[in-house]
């Protein structure tokens, strides 16, 4: 059994609860947030112990998920690190570089597991492009694009849609094209007095793959999708339905006299997975790394990778230039 405790009982803290409570291998020792009202409610539904004071916890736990906001992540994160407990952190790792460079230089001088909440790498249609690449199913990836885009989400107080949004697909990017270069970005302020509410990411991959970012948080309805243009197929993922279809097409009997009416064969297939609820899979993940003393799916050296595109995005768009990705 792997004791942990859960610091942050909000939209995702709440999840958190839910998902260790019901894990056979977890033990759910306690759960700490400022909102009494709130902690004191889920602590009774879920017959587990509210801590005011995470330090109190810490004694009495093998590891600590945070779920607090952002602008909190480094210095409770530091402090369980230091006190030798493995963390999941939700994502974003940090939102400086220097203070998600501190974290893992932390961890590793520790020897605990550093993992980074970034919950869309664990969705299973994730996994199945991921594998497909892999094995060359679709050809060369040239280009990959993704559209995530919703209302505003009254919970974010701390950081924009680049920071909220962007980087689920940022991180996935980096899984799926590898190392990034340049980034150029395009955002702005309609709703959202203090941040950007939408953006537009490029990213130049050093494989010569390009990739396209939409986000926003002006949209009446929720899309969560990634578009893969590869040499023999052309992908399109719905994170949500967690389906993929692929598509290809082929010409026969072209009449160079009528360019109107092509002739065009095409042949699409859609795979529906068997649906599983990625942050199931990204706790699972995080105790079987603390069991087996191995890395997990994100690491920290992943979460930073994506700030560093995140900032770098919103570099851009205040400089209105292409930023290089510093190595």
């Amino acid at each position: 059994m792997i004791k942990i405790g859960i610091i942050g009982i909000g939209s995702m803290g709440k999840n958190h609860v839910r998902v260790c409570s019901e894990k056979d291998d977890i033990e759910l020792v306690g759960i700490v947030d400022k909102n009494i009202q709130t902690m004191e409610k889920i602590a009774k539904k879920f017959e587990v112990m509210p801590f005011f004071d995470y330090k109190k916890l810490l004694p009495k736990v093998d590891a600590m998920i945070i779920a607090t906001p952002t602008s909190t992540h480094h210095e409770i994160a530091l402090d369980c690190i230091n006190h030798g407990k493995h963390v999941l952190i939700e994502k974003p790792i940090c939102n400086i570089i220097e203070k998600a460079k501190e974290l893992i230089k932390s961890s590793e001088k520790k020897d605990v597991v550093l993992s980074v909440g970034h919950i869309e790498r664990h969705n299973p249609a994730v996994k199945f492009i991921k594998e497909s690449l892999d094995k060359n199913k679709f050809g060369k990836l040239i280009t990959i694009a993704s559209k995530r885009v919703s209302n505003y989400p009254g919970r974010i107080k701390d950081m924009g849609v680049i920071f909220d949004l962007g980087v689920h697909d940022i991180d996935v990017m980096n899984y799926i094209a590898g190392k990034s270069q340049l980034v150029y970005a395009n955002a702005g302020r309609i709703k959202n007095n203090l941040f950007e509410d939408y953006a537009n990411i490029i990213i130049s991959f050093e494989k010569g793959i390009c990739g396209v970012i939409e986000v926003n948080w002006l949209t009446p309805m929720k899309i969560r999708k990634l578009f893969l243009t590869c040499s023999e197929k052309f992908v399109e993922m719905d994170y949500i339905s967690q389906s993929v279809k692929i598509a290809s097409s082929s010409f026969y009997d072209i009449d160079d006299s009528n360019l109107y009416d092509i002739p065009m064969q095409y042949n699409t297939n859609e795979i529906v997975l068997e649906k599983k609820e990625p942050l199931k899979n990204e706790i699972e993940d995080f105790i079987d790394s603390i069991k087996n003393n191995r890395s997990s799916l994100v690491t920290g050296y992943d979460g930073l990778e994506t700030v560093k595109i995140a900032q770098s995005a919103i570099k851009s768009y205040k400089q209105k230039k292409v930023i290089k990705i510093d190595p």
